[in-house]
């Protein structure tokens, strides 16, 4: 049902597409345009159901009829072949169609107005006669004056304006009625669609230029299309509803006399455009427009000022209810003086009932006297009792009694019952009424209530009640009264007669004389001491009434504020503090470099500000889990704190984010020094524990961007250098720092332009690939090759992965890039193979980032990859990240165990520099370890390098692991690893990473050899 309206236009616009994609059946489809919008409205009739169907069944008529008129046509001029058969059979059913719209309109403007609301009749009408005015000029006029046509033609060509004037005059009377809703909006624009088509087509008949299957159809298509769209929509039925009183009156608005105001000028326009052509040919129907919207325009301000005239009436009777009310010395005598109101509101012998009556309320405030419109059946059942012969009752809340003694507070509540109408017009009076009966009552009450709280009986009560201590205390500082409540706060069950100053702390003595001595009423916050010895925080004020006979002394009231005060100071912590490392917090950071600057700026003295962000530190938590950086995140803290000055100050202001505030530096190389500092300390490793026993050795390296008020001005400008000089810092390999300098703004803007560039590049197909020789050290045979992404940038030239793999990881195109990377190298490796012959090519090898892998399907991408390339399995290794290895390893080991059943290769990228355990080596589903480059450099030099390379080895060995030495640059490398066993190695001794048009020239046998 929901959908239905939607399924409708879906098929009408398909039946509009074939009427004009196929003119040869124009007529078939446009009878099924019309039927189907006949039927449309028959089933939003049964479907919802309205409270009055004949309208819907006019409306279905009407789609009956006017389909019925052009079918009809068509069969005469294209199955009789008549030429331009009018009048005809066709013009009946054509006409038939406004009588049965114009009822169908009325019943709905009957349905959803009051018959009464004349103001609504007489907006109605003053467009209209304005329009009827065109549509006599244009369209009737042409008709009358043509000598040609016979006086049957001459009433038919006319019927159909006058026609179009009866129906314009129902919707806007339809639409002028207050309260609109969709089904009210559709129905309008649907009939406005019909209107303005029959104005179209009269004027293209007139200039002969009328033709079926033009653009003009299509206005008829959406008055069809909105009459069913209208009765399918739920809101359908809100057309029919009985009338709410809420909805009678209709407010003059600037839309509604705009457009009679446009449509009053219609008549002198007309004259003056007849006068300059060739004459004035239509005066007398000019003449009388302009009378008959004269008077309507007169009967529409003589409302206007009918209405003025009540409302001043109205206003005097709350003036004179406003100093009844005033003088009202009881809630009788006001409710006396509201009910004499109500009675010169309502004049004229109508019959009305106004009744009272009082409830209790929760809580401090009543409800509010905003007078609202209820069914009388709705109503408490004592009250529809006493309101009985009426419908419909005005109800406001006033406020009552106020709160009792010994109970709730009490609220009066007015109804006001007459005829729907004449609630509406007071309903505004009837609110004003109440509220100023509320102000009265409420000056009553509270009269009463002052009067109440002067007795020495409620004093005692309101005394011995008060969770405050009260004490009074004489000249001397002696407690001569203490209320019940100093016993539970102080614990002490005698005060009476002890020095007051023995309550408090002997460090907040100064301040309690200086209170007694000034007898200010402000409070002020002293530390009392309890019996047992504990401080407690009480807000203490005193007020002096030692000329007061009844008092003779001084009143101290007080509250232990203790918990209060430490819930506020843990706010005031929680909100300038980072919860877990005790360090300030960006809001704080920001109000102290505020200050710092200014005075930089009137002193100018020099500051200093540091952002740091950890590097590496996702892969921390990837890999060891948060709890883990977050102890890290700790330590890093701490270091700073012990780094910087007392004076300088060190927030956490996000994620792995730091900053340094150095406050008072000599000048910038202060500043520099700090930071170096700072790299200095974060270089060396941390110890930290994971929470479950184990512990473990993590890098705490930053990145770190500096910048001081000598080359900024105002701490935003401060802020945005730092950040700059440390965005520079992470992409000049991090673990370093960097002052912001003017020309670092070309390469932080470098950096940025690739970062936004990567994903169109990946689109644009710019990235590429070289492939370097992977060699079998004994034979120096190639066996397999290793796919190197590098960026051909069309202003750049040839990028390397140092400039780009770091943005693509920040931005998330490392999953695309890695992809097409992935297809592109299985595509290559196929023709190479085919090159090779029998030479022993045996895979390519393809590196995958930790994101790409764990991105949903990573798997079946490899799947798709080798079918649409045609490559084997056993073609293509993958090399991962220990990091990858050691997050989320039960998902990620079976992804990797897959793959080696599918029969892909695994081989750990740059193996020794991660966090990996030795003891996962051999669970991990691997085939081949790749020693970095960083082991092979000093395999020469060092023993020790050399004892590690060779331990690797040998373990791999043990494991049943391959092992590849990356990074291979002299023969002695090549000799040395050989000689410890290593079987592959690659690097710039055998070749560079080629473009694939030369990487055949380095597969002939002893092409590497050297």
């Amino acid at each position: 049902m929901r959908t239905a309206h939607a399924r409708f236009v879906v098929w009408m616009l398909a039946l509009t597409a074939a009427f004009y994609a196929f003119p040869a059946f124009s007529r078939y489809t446009w009878a099924a345009i019309g039927l189907s919008s006949a039927v449309a409205v028959l089933a939003g009739v049964r479907m919802h159901r309205p409270s009055r169907r004949l309208p819907w069944w006019l409306l279905a008529g009407v789609l009956v009829s006017f389909t019925a008129g052009d079918t009809t046509y068509n069969i005469l001029t294209d199955v009789l072949h008549q030429a331009d058969p009018f009048p005809s059979v066709a013009d009946g059913f054509y006409l038939a169609v406004y009588p049965m719209l114009a009822a169908a309109l009325l019943i709905f403007i009957r349905a959803r107005s009051d018959s009464g609301n004349r103001a609504a009749l007489l907006d109605a009408l003053v467009p209209t006669a304005g329009l009827g005015l065109l549509s006599w000029v244009f369209l009737v006029a042409p008709y009358v004056g043509n000598t040609d046509l016979s006086l049957l033609e001459k009433l038919t060509s006319v019927a159909y304006p006058l026609g179009d004037v009866l129906a314009l005059a129902m919707l806007l009377r339809l639409l002028i009625a207050p309260g609109r809703n969709l089904a009210i909006t559709i129905l309008g624009a649907g009939v406005s669609g019909l209107l303005i088509t029959d104005v179209l087509y009269g004027l293209r008949q007139l200039a002969g230029t009328w033709a079926v299957g033009g653009p003009t159809d299509a206005g008829w298509v959406f008055f069809y299309t909105a009459l069913g769209v209208c009765a399918l929509h739920p809101s359908m039925t809100q057309l029919t509803l009985a009338r709410q009183p809420s909805r009678l009156v209709a407010h003059t608005g600037g839309r509604r006399i705009a457009l009679m105001s446009v449509a009053a000028l219609i008549a002198p326009v007309l004259l003056a455009v007849e006068d300059l052509r060739d004459g004035v040919h239509d005066a007398l129907v000019i003449a009388v427009a302009c009378a008959s919207m004269f008077l309507l325009v007169i009967a529409r301000v003589l409302d206007l000022l009918q209405t003025q005239r009540e409302a001043g009436a109205r206003e005097r009777v709350l003036r004179e209810a406003g100093a009844r009310l005033v003088a009202a010395a009881s809630e009788r005598e006001a409710a006396v003086a509201l009910r004499l109101a109500v009675a010169d509101l309502i004049k004229g012998g109508e019959p009305y009932r106004l009744t009272f009556a009082f409830d209790d309320f929760a809580g401090d405030t009543p409800p509010g006297h905003l007078a609202g419109l209820s069914e009388v059946a709705t109503l408490p059942e004592n009250i529809a009792v006493q309101l009985a012969g009426h419908a419909f009752a005005l109800h406001a809340t006033v406020l009552g009694s106020g709160r009792t003694a010994d109970g709730p507070g009490r609220a009066m509540h007015a109804y006001l019952a007459a005829a729907p109408g004449l609630l509406q017009s007071l309903r505004q009076p009837f609110e004003a009424l109440m509220a100023q009966g509320a102000m009265a009552i409420g000056r009553i009450s509270l009269t009463e209530e002052v009067s109440r709280r002067s007795s020495a009986d409620y004093f005692r009560t309101l005394v011995q009640s008060a969770s405050d201590v009260i004490l009074i205390v004489d000249d001397e500082e002696q407690i001569r009264y203490a209320s019940p409540s100093a016993e539970h706060v102080f614990g002490r069950p005698q005060l009476v007669g002890t020095p007051l100053s023995g309550l408090f702390a002997g460090t907040d003595q100064a301040e309690l004389r200086d209170l007694l001595a000034s007898g200010r009423q402000d409070s002020v916050d002293l530390r009392a001491v309890r019996a047992d010895g504990g401080l407690l925080q009480v807000e203490c004020g005193c007020r002096d009434l030692r000329a007061d006979p009844t008092v003779n002394g001084f009143v101290l009231t007080m509250r232990d504020v203790t918990e209060r005060r430490k819930l506020e100071g843990d706010l005031t912590h929680q909100a300038f503090y980072d919860g877990l490392t005790g360090l300030a917090n960006r809001e704080l950071f920001q109000d102290r470099l505020e200050h710092a600057a200014a005075r930089a700026a009137d002193d100018g003295s020099t500051i200093g500000v540091l952002f740091l962000d950890l590097d590496d530190f996702k892969e921390v938590n990837d890999t060891l889990g948060h709890a883990v950086g977050d102890q890290l995140l700790i330590a890093v803290g701490e270091r700073l704190s012990r780094t910087v000055g007392s004076m300088d100050t060190v927030a956490r202001t996000g994620g792995d984010e730091f900053a340094v505030l150095v406050g008072f530096a000599n000048d910038e190389f202060d500043v520099d020094r700090v930071a170096a500092r700072i790299v200095a300390e974060l270089s060396v490793p941390v110890e930290v524990g994971d929470g479950s026993g184990g512990t473990h050795v993590v890098s705490a390296k930053a990145s770190i961007g500096v910048a001081t008020s000598v080359e900024a001005e105002g701490s935003t400008e401060l802020r945005r250098q730092a950040d700059l000089a440390m965005y520079l810092a992470k992409g000049d390999g991090k673990n370093t720092w960097q002052r912001y300098r003017t020309e670092l703004h070309a390469a932080v803007e470098e950096r940025l332009e690739l970062r936004a560039s990567i994903n169109d590049a990946v689109a644009d197909g710019q990235f590429v690939l070289r492939y370097q020789p992977i060699v079998e050290l004994g034979s120096e045979e190639v066996v397999g090759l290793e796919a190197l992404v590098r960026w051909q940038h069309p202003t750049r030239g040839l990028l390397g992965p140092d400039r780009f793999i770091d943005l693509a990881e920040e931005n998330g195109s490392i999953v695309a890039l890695g992809n097409a990377v992935l297809r592109d190298a299985l595509r290559t490796f196929v023709g190479f193979r085919e090159s090779a012959g029998d030479r022993p090519l045996r895979y390519v090898s393809v590196n995958v980032s930790a994101r790409q892998f764990r991105t949903p399907g990573f798997v079946g991408q490899v799947r798709d990859a080798l079918d649409d390339s045609g490559a084997r399995p056993e073609w293509l290794l993958l090399e991962v990240t220990e990091s990858l290895l050691l997050r989320d390893a039960e998902n990620v080991w079976a992804d990797l165990s897959e793959l080696r059943d599918l029969g892909v290769r695994i081989a750990i990228d740059d193996f020794g520099t991660g966090y990996s355990s030795l003891s996962y080596l051999r669970h991990m589903p691997v085939d081949i370890l790749k020693i970095d480059k960083s082991f092979i450099d000093e395999i020469g030099n060092s023993d020790e390098q050399y004892a590690l390379v060779e331990a690797i080895v040998g373990l791999a060995k043990i494991l049943k692991l391959a092992v590849v030495a990356e990074g291979i640059e002299h023969r002695d490398h090549r000799d040395l690893l050989f000689r410890m066993g290593c079987p592959y190695g690659q690097g710039y001794h055998f070749s560079r990473p080629e473009p694939p048009d030369r990487v055949t020239a380095l597969l002939a046998p002893g092409a590497l050899v050297s």
